[in-house]
């Protein structure tokens, strides 16, 4: 089993936005079974809420469910479990130190690394523009579904 974690500041945007993804694409290739796949925050400032209702609709525009999904603050126990922590942006990655001390296992790295162009995935909490940050998303989450499947 390939144990996935997606990471981001509040884990209420970005990060469900790669879970859910990465969920509905590893499901779409009858693959699911073979995953563990989950999202999680840096900070403590939006623990127990929902997907924030923007992102929400993203998904939804996609017939993508994210219905029971809240927040939570990633744990230096998530280093040990999950095979892959995969940031959102540089910041994300910085704040993981706490974590994941210095990725002894080097299983850190941003999402769009799986792309043709490393940046940072578009944080809509800024922009208000989950077009991008969908784009950024499914981009990431499909190169990383390739990378994974060789």
């Amino acid at each position: 089993m390939i144990k996935i974690l997606f990471v981001c500041h509040g884990n209420i945007c970005r990060s469900p936005m790669a879970e859910f993804v990465m969920k509905d694409l590893v499901e779409k290739n009858g693959i699911s079974e073979e995953f563990e796949i989950a999202s999680a925050a840096t900070s403590t400032e939006e623990i127990g809420n929902p997907v924030y209702p923007p992102a929400k609709r993203k998904l939804a525009e996609y017939g993508i469910s994210c219905e029971g999904k809240r927040a939570r603050q990633m744990t230096k126990a998530d280093y040990a479990y999950f095979d892959y922590i995969i940031a959102m942006d540089h910041l994300n990655f910085r704040n993981m130190t706490k974590f994941v001390g210095n990725d002894p296992d080097h299983k850190v790295s941003l999402l769009m690394d799986f792309t043709s162009h490393s940046k940072d995935v578009t944080d809509p909490w800024y922009t208000g523009n989950f077009d991008a940050t969908w784009n950024d998303v499914y981009e990431g989450c499909v190169g990383l579904l390739k990378r994974l499947n060789g």
